[in-house]
């Protein structure tokens, strides 16, 4: 059977987040999928970005 990974962020905080985000490929037309790791407080700030 396979095993069951899960990954943590190990820092000395633990205010952080990873947001995904699905963007459009220019070349392609396709979605693919952006990770980023920001501030727990700064989230809604980087989804309101475009």
């Amino acid at each position: 059977m396979a095993k069951k990974v899960v990954a943590t962020l190990q820092t000395q905080s633990k205010d952080i987040a990873k947001v995904i985000r699905m963007v459009k490929s220019p070349k392609t037309g396709a979605y693919i999928f952006k990770e980023f790791i920001v501030p727990s407080d700064k989230v809604k700030e980087f989804l309101a970005k475009k």
